[in-house]
């Protein structure tokens, strides 16, 4: 395992990157079976069961949601690959979603005023 940026910053990813000996097609139905994909990835973390985006076989993407307040969501992606053994390299790529551009701004933040016409 290993994490290609800290998440000390919420524009940075936090990205894991696993070896599995398990063909690629095995991982991928992990992943994307909903049935199979609950026994490690709970629909109650998501914030939609249903995909954002699927690479068939290569990556899927969802978006999850924090399980306490202020419930916060973030983007992950799983990208799956075959490794130089036969099995899988399994990367996980997680991300927050960019909530503040979403929140109003306060009237108070030292910017300049336009003047209205």
């Amino acid at each position: 395992m290993s994490d290609a940026a800290k998440p000390d910053r919420p524009d940075e990813a936090l990205v894991l990157e696993y070896e599995f000996d398990a063909p690629p097609a095995k991982v991928w139905r992990a992943v994307t079976i909903p049935a199979l994909r609950e026994r490690w990835l709970p629909d109650c973390d998501l914030a939609g069961a249903v995909p954002e985006s699927t690479i068939a076989g290569e990556e899927v993407r969802y978006r999850l949601r924090d399980s306490e307040p202020p419930f916060r969501e973030s983007h992950v992606i799983f990208r799956i690959e075959p490794n130089e053994d036969g099995g899988t390299r399994f990367r996980i790529i997680q991300q927050a979603c960019d909530d503040l551009a979403k929140l109003p701004q306060p009237a108070n933040t030292n910017c300049c005023l336009m003047m209205a016409a």
